[in-house]
């Protein structure tokens, strides 16, 4: 179900909120008002009204309404258009045995519109827009330098959650690296946890690599418009927590990589020291075979047919097996 939601600021004040859907271009006609306007789950008729209305490329409106869409960030005649994608971790989601393991990286899109004086945002009803909007409310003195005040606030937002996602992951994988050295761990457990971490790392990298070509674009679209300075140390911040974020899945992805090859390899390990112990075990095992084989030969022998003859054989077995068992031991193989 499709729901809006607007506010008006004049001067860094709040004048108005939640107008008629039809006052939009009228408040955005205003030079000294900064508006925004959510428009959550839109359909298809609602965006192509809007579109008419406030001349927005047919493109973008059909960025806007597509459901899976590379982040991007565009400029048209008359607005600049972005969509990205806020980013969280369902750390509940449980493994189907029947189709692999789950999707954790749930992506929750968002995109804008953003005029002289003013964003409209169309949202998946996932998005967290009240803590965009408590952000707007945090930093009201920041609103009266223009509308570089909310597209900063919404992709701050945005970004945060991308940490937020990156940071749960790191977690994961350090438990996975306690998990990869303990002897006792099932190592189907660890296979799975390694895939499961590089395939969140794969769709979380999706969504946060494009970021620094979003943020550029942003940038770019500032200084020709000749944005009020003030911001600039606001959107510098931004740039270098999209670049941390970044080179911080590269990191994990490294890491995760690095756990890969490590647990083949110490599968590898541990298949050997399973030979050695079958290997030596076996010798020990064909001592006491070849004794009994060699003293059951149908010929006499000393000890035939006498009781000491047995302790005799037994002994021997006793003694090469005790001999061959500290060998091994001391080669580490048993």
């Amino acid at each position: 179900m499709t729901t809006t939601r607007s506010r008006v600021w004049r001067d860094g004040k709040e004048v108005a909120r939640d107008f008629p859907f039809e006052q939009i271009s009228d408040h955005l006609a205003q030079k000294d008002e900064l508006t925004w306007v959510d428009i959550c789950a839109p359909d298809h008729e609602l965006l192509e009204n809007l579109a008419g209305e406030l001349s927005l490329e047919p493109l973008a409106v059909e960025d806007a309404l597509a459901r899976i869409e590379r982040p991007k960030a565009l400029r048209y005649a008359s607005h600049m258009f972005f969509t990205v994608y806020a980013a969280e971790i369902d750390t509940d989601a449980a493994d189907d045995p029947a189709d692999g393991v789950a999707d954790r990286v749930m992506m929750h899109k968002v995109s804008a519109f953003i005029f002289h004086n003013g964003v409209i945002t169309v949202r998946s009803p996932e998005f967290d827009i009240d803590d965009v909007l408590q952000r707007w409310e945090d930093n009201s003195d920041l609103l009266r330098y223009g509308v570089g005040a909310l597209t900063h606030g919404l992709l701050d937002a945005v970004v945060d959650s991308h940490f937020t996602a990156v940071q749960v992951l790191d977690d994961a994988i350090e438990d996975l690296e306690d998990v990869l050295f303990d002897e006792s761990a099932v190592g189907n457990r660890v296979q799975r946890a390694t895939y499961r971490a590089r395939k969140d790392l794969v769709d979380l990298r999706r969504i946060v690599l494009p970021m620094r070509e979003v943020v550029n674009g942003v940038l770019r679209h500032r200084r020709d418009e000749n944005a009020p300075r003030e911001l600039d140390a606001s959107y510098d911040d931004l740039y270098d927590h999209v670049l941390r974020v970044t080179e911080w899945t590269e990191s994990l992805r490294d890491m995760v990589s690095a756990l890969f090859e490590t647990n083949l390899s110490l599968q590898d390990s541990r298949l050997n020291n399973v030979m050695k112990k079958l290997t030596s075990w076996a010798a020990i095992i064909a001592v006491p075979t070849a004794v009994t084989g060699y003293f059951g030969q149908n010929v006499p022998y000393p000890g035939f047919d006498q009781w000491w003859g047995f302790l005799l054989s037994s002994g021997v077995i006793v003694l090469l097996g005790a001999i061959l068992y500290v060998v091994f031991r001391r080669k580490n193989w048993l």
